[in-house]
């Protein structure tokens, strides 16, 4: 028998997060220290799992299989592709991070009476969400998938509503009713997308007699299993809900601004740059596996929701005074850009969502880590609080320039090759449509160049004279995300080696290909 290496994978943080919140609560830095290291030892077996998979193999590789709730054909399947592997491979490099930037987040809080914040908590809700990500990731049956696509909403929760951010201008009453209501809002939000994805998940399993992704999908394309029109349609409608409110897509997104402003930037970059990108994913995996025809049906209409997710997100965020709900509305237009490439239906645009996820992931970490690292020394999310700061902490605001250069997309940082795939993908099959989107790209260079005119240039605020630049751990955190930034801006062709086998196969599923040019290459 082989050594289970993807359930190794999610099984270590979840040991991990256990470890941590049953470290006395006096030994404060060594609950740390052991969250970071079951991090960092979890990218290890992350990077194994990159190392030992085969891009050109089956689809599905490391698989487990192993009987679970017999009575109900529920199976604990494992098995990873192309664009699971690399998603597996973003959490785990940005954890470590996430708790490197969060390292002070939990400690004690001193206000007018003192509040004890259970800083072993925090981590092990941290490692307990990255166990259950993976673990989504990796599930290739639909009821194990379901399960912890739900379950990773309980640590978010207490994440959100029990360590929100501390910087608020109305006191810490206030503070803590807003975190209340962010985290009320957000698992309101979900619950009923998973709700309705539940009532799906079950109609799948009446229809199909199991819940394994490869079984039903080989079913369907051997023509062994078939599904009425109206059926296939309304268990892909339950499905995408869930996926979209999760992604999120407009107008299911009103969770994420709230969620974002109340988080402290860690958790900020874990809602955006990680759990999010659980929906996404699933878009690809399971709504175009399962429900082929559906998804071609419905795609004209998700095709303007993901545009108005574009437009809408950019245009929001140009009038946003608060620095993190400005990056929470450049993220909802930048899931605009997935969802369009995945359901353009092309193989440029697929892959180039799927490296979107990747570069989106890393573009945020930076820039919101960054921004996080701003607002605790000032103690105010309020752009208008800031102004001159390149001359008191170059370093910073360098960095956060870098971060935000990312966000638009500029050429030769990684999001550039992303947004571009998708764009070209859209184009070949709806022209119109990836014109319109491109308006979002203007957007973004006016929401990101006037946040860093309004933050970082212009006369010193006597607030921000004091300001210290970035220390030896923050730049440990945000030094490498910077790298990769710029790496894979020159050369993306790691992850698309890893990534495109993986869309052609979805292609194949769909029975899409990629329309032919109108003018042929010349030979």
């Amino acid at each position: 028998m082989s050594f289970p290496l993807l359930t190794a994978t999610a099984a270590l943080p979840a040991l991990g997060a256990v470890a941590t919140a049953a470290v006395p609560a006096a030994r404060r830095t060594a609950a740390k220290w052991l969250a970071l290291l079951v991090s960092l030892a979890t990218l290890a077996l992350a990077v194994t799992v990159l190392v030992r998979f085969d891009p050109d193999g089956t689809r599905y590789q490391l698989t487990e299989s192993h009987s679970w709730i017999k009575d109900f054909g529920v199976r604990y399947e494992l098995g990873v592709d192309g664009i699971a592997v690399a998603l597996i491979a973003l959490t785990a490099v940005l954890i470590p991070f996430i708790i490197l930037a969060g390292w002070h987040d939990a400690d004690p809080l001193e206000t007018g009476n003192r509040r004890w914040r259970p800083t072993q908590g925090f981590f092990a809700l941290i490692l307990a969400v990255e166990a259950m990500v993976i673990i989504s990731f990796e599930a290739t049956d639909v009821f194990l998938f379901y399960i912890f696509f739900e379950a990773m909403l309980i640590p978010m929760y207490f994440l959100i509503g029990g360590f929100g951010d501390r910087a608020h201008e109305h006191g810490e009453e206030a503070a803590a009713t807003q975190r209340s209501y962010a985290a009320v809002k957000f698992l309101l939000y979900n619950l009923v997308g998973g709700l309705l994805m539940l009532a799906a998940v079950i109609g799948l399993y009446v229809v199909a007699g199991n819940f394994s992704l490869q079984q039903i999908a080989e079913a369907r394309a051997s023509g062994s299993l078939h599904m009425a029109t109206s059926t296939e349609r309304w268990l892909f409608l339950g499905f995408f809900f869930a996926f979209a409110v999760k992604a999120p897509l407009w107008p299911l997104h009103t969770w994420l601004p709230n969620a974002m402003q109340e988080s402290t930037a860690p958790v900020a970059v874990l809602i955006t740059a990680v759990v999010d990108k659980v929906g996404t994913f699933a878009m690809l995996r399971f709504c175009l596996q399962l429900f082929p025809e559906a998804s071609k049906w419905a795609t004209p209409v998700i095709l303007v929701l993901a545009l108005i997710s574009i437009v809408y997100g950019a245009l929001l965020a140009v009038g946003q005074r608060d620095i993190k709900r400005l990056v929470a509305y450049a993220s909802i237009s930048h899931f605009g850009f997935i969802v369009m490439g995945i359901f353009a239906m092309t193989s440029q645009g697929q892959s180039g969502a799927t490296l979107y996820m990747v570069n989106h992931g890393i573009s945020t970490a930076a820039l919101m880590l960054v921004a996080g690292f701003l607002i605790s020394r000032r103690g105010s999310r309020l752009i208008a609080d800031y102004g001159g700061v390149q001359k008191v902490a170059p370093v910073l605001a360098g960095t956060f320039l870098i971060g935000g250069l990312a966000t638009l997309s500029l050429p030769g940082l990684a999001p550039f090759v992303s947004e571009f795939l998708v764009l070209v993908g859209t184009f070949t099959r709806y022209p119109v449509i990836g014109v319109i989107a491109t308006f979002g790209i203007v957007l973004a260079a006016l929401y990101v160049l006037v946040l860093y005119q309004r933050t970082m240039t212009g006369p010193v605020k006597p607030e921000v004279s004091a300001m210290p630049d970035l220390r030896v751990r923050e730049l440990v955190v945000v030094a490498p995300l910077i790298v990769l930034l710029i790496f894979l801006g020159v050369y993306p062709k790691p992850v698309t080696d890893i990534v495109n086998p993986a869309v052609r196969q979805t292609m194949s599923d769909v029975h899409k290909t990629d329309p032919k040019p109108e003018v042929e290459a010349a030979k």
